[in-house]
């Protein structure tokens, strides 16, 4: 029995009045949550020298396609964080050499995040390991039960609001 179904059985003992059932649920996102983070991205980008809102960054300026730049607004928006620790992830990821700031052509008063070529060379090769990582991660659900889970996350992400 997993934590979160212990807590249920113990809730039903003390207060059957309640029904605790959705803490299952979500102690089950979160404990899912921190296992995944602690055991396996973290160290996955560890070994590529980066900490994981570092790897956001990389793959998001990655992915937008060449330039491979980005407004560090359009960063911290595509990432939900803040300005201020948006700021401190680029600061290390240019102390690092992996991204460089750059006058914005579009706003003479901005500036643009862009990957580096070795910033560039790091994110395909990390993101490649990550794939895999996920991939073993979900190797317990069958393709249908990880389409089902995607569709329910999904579904619970639109109810709370999240952007789509």
């Amino acid at each position: 029995m997993d934590r979160a179904a212990h807590a249920l059985v113990q809730w039903r003992a003390e207060r059957p009045d309640l029904d605790a059932s959705s803490m299952v649920v979500m102690g089950r996102l979160q404990e899912a949550a921190l296992v995944i983070a602690r055991d396996r991205l973290n160290p996955l980008f560890a070994r590529y020298g980066m900490q994981p809102g570092e790897f956001d960054v990389l793959a998001t300026l990655r992915r937008g396609g060449a330039p491979f730049a980005l407004t560090p607004t359009a960063l911290y928006d595509a990432l939900m964080m803040s300005s201020g620790g948006m700021t401190a992830r680029i600061d290390r990821l240019q102390k690092a050499g992996w991204v460089e700031r750059r006058p914005n052509p579009a706003d003479g008063r901005g500036t643009l995040v862009a990957l580096t070529e070795s910033g560039r060379a790091l994110i395909d090769e990390a993101v490649v390991a990550h794939i895999d990582n996920q991939r073993e991660l979900l190797a317990v659900l069958s393709d249908a039960e990880q389409a089902q889970l995607s569709e329910l996350l999904g579904k619970l992400l639109a109810g709370l609001g999240a952007r789509s």
